[in-house]
């Protein structure tokens, strides 16, 4: 695995010992499909009650709350951009939801946090697009953050997985911006 701080690994987001997980989450942050759905049932109702109290979130920001029930003690969530075509902010609304997440993660002291890949299931993002800005939202992050020392990409199946693989292999002054 590359280094710089940054890991791939295959897997369930809400068993990873971290100190914090990123939720792919929808507006509401009431639950939802996918990971969002997984992040809830980990977490346990506790979870529902505390984002009822936030009144949603935006696209391209995210809350904090606790993690409750799941290994991790913080679960951060960030409402990504719905594809159509790269031509309504897309690019830009999904780096915001990169810094939003490493802004919290700096205010809150994380050491490490986890992520999935935002926006690539069903709002589908294209991945080797949305593994680029992850990538170097992530390097960029690292460079700013001295508490921060871990962020893992959770890639949910082998095209993701390849995708980040391919993000990373970029020289960081390579990739292209959003």
């Amino acid at each position: 695995m590359p280094g710089n701080g940054i890991q791939l690994t295959d897997g369930d987001i809400t068993t990873l010992a971290v100190e914090g997980i990123v939720n792919a989450a929808n507006n509401a942050l009431l639950g939802g499909g996918g990971v969002d759905g997984a992040i809830h049932r980990g977490a346990g109702p506790e979870l529902l009650t505390q984002c009822r109290t936030l009144g949603g979130c935006p696209t391209g920001e995210a809350r904090i709350t606790r993690g409750y029930n799941l290994p991790a003690a913080w679960v951060i969530h960030t409402v990504g951009p719905v594809w159509r075509s790269g031509v309504q902010g897309e690019p830009e609304l999904l780096a915001r939801c990169y810094r939003s997440c490493f802004s919290l993660a700096r205010e809150y002291g994380l050491r490490s946090i986890a992520f999935p890949a935002i926006s690539t299931g069903v709002y589908g993002y294209p991945k080797e697009e949305a593994a680029r800005i992850a990538v170097r939202e992530a390097r960029q992050a690292l460079a700013k953050n001295e508490t921060l020392t871990s962020i893992i990409f959770v890639c949910f199946n082998s095209a993701t997985r390849l995708a980040y693989q391919k993000a990373l292999a970029e020289p960081s002054g390579t990739q292209r911006s959003a």
